[in-house]
């Protein structure tokens, strides 16, 4: 990477790429656009925000955050080992702490006051660079929960640092009293390489379930035959798809962006030709913390280019959202 550019992104947006990932970078135009940085992201539009779908408002201990009544998203890590150049918290990771031990116990204390909390979900920052034994003692706890039924990680680990997802301890998800999801993110079918479906490989022994999230990245992954290989080459190794997120307004993203109208045509497309176990939910998330919505439904009503969207968390509310 360019010194210059790096700094000058960095002073705004954290950059860090590992060493392995930068190699493959360098063998993969999808994978650089995604961790190279770009002077476009110096490019903030009127409707890009800080924090595109509401965490802060729904943030009731640092690192906790409880926008659905039967679900909360613990962050115990503030950093990845390579950062995404549409990341929808590039504005915060990076930038904020680990969770600390006591910060850790008091966000546990919170889901087992709450008997409507059903499912823990890890996310980050990269969780899975918190220490096994860490990693351990926070499922072993939060699976105690009696009202807790499941638990999901989110992660990007064998893409984004190829090297301690080698020499990670699968033990630590071996013999568990409940179901483990774990969702890998996974945009385009370049990353599906030894490394990936060797970690995939490792966690299906341990009775991993193992779903993914893709973000639609304008031209990244924004056809359908693009599509249609990852998805296919995901369930070829074990791996259903479970969302296909319309990227979030998040500053400094709007080369990223494709429009709504342009995902839908996609996403309907897929359908023919597809079946429903590789053919992820398309899905939106509304701006201000207003939650998830499926893209190409009902739920959106376009007006003059832009939309105005039913908020899943009350019959009434309508949410502006600018295409």
């Amino acid at each position: 990477m360019k010194p210059l550019l790096t700094d000058l992104i960095g002073g705004l947006f954290p950059v860090a790429v590992s060493d392995e990932l930068l190699a493959k970078c360098q063998k993969s135009e999808a994978l650089a656009k995604q961790f190279i940085p770009s002077t476009e992201e110096l490019n903030a539009q009127d409707y890009e925000l800080v924090d595109p779908i509401g965490d802060y408002t729904h943030s009731p201990l640092p690192g906790l955050i409880h926008r659905y009544p039967d679900r909360v998203l613990l962050l115990p890590r503030g950093n990845c080992p390579s950062y995404c150049r549409f990341c929808f918290r590039k504005s915060s990771v990076g930038k904020s702490s680990n969770l600390s031990k006591s910060q850790i116990a008091d966000a546990i204390d919170y889901i087992k006051s709450n008997s409507q909390i059903r499912e823990l979900i890890l996310s980050g920052g990269e969780p899975l660079t918190l220490s096994i034994p860490e990693l351990r003692n926070l499922i072993k706890e939060v699976m105690a929960i009696e009202h807790i039924d499941w638990v999901r990680i989110h992660t990007r680990l064998p893409i984004t640092s190829p090297e301690l997802a080698r020499n990670f301890d699968f033990s630590v998800f071996e013999n568990l009293p409940k179901p483990l999801y774990v969702a890998l993110h996974c945009n385009h079918a370049d990353e599906i390489d030894d490394d990936f479906v060797t970690f995939t490989n490792q966690l299906r022994r341990c009775g991993v379930t193992l779903l993914s999230q893709t973000v639609l990245l304008k031209s990244i992954n924004d056809s359908t035959e693009l599509l249609e290989t990852l998805f296919r080459k995901l369930v070829r190794h074990g791996v259903r798809p479970y969302y296909l997120h319309h990227l979030d307004r998040a500053l400094g993203t709007s080369h990223f962006r494709v429009s709504l109208e342009k995902g839908r045509e996609i996403f309907s497309s897929l359908r023919g030709r597809l079946s429903g176990i590789a053919l992820p939910t398309y899905i939106l998330d509304l701006p201000g913390g207003e939650g998830k919505i499926p893209a190409e439904s009902e739920w959106l009503t376009e007006s003059n280019g832009n939309y105005t969207a039913q908020s899943p968390f009350s019959d009434t509310k309508r949410v502006t959202y600018i295409n």
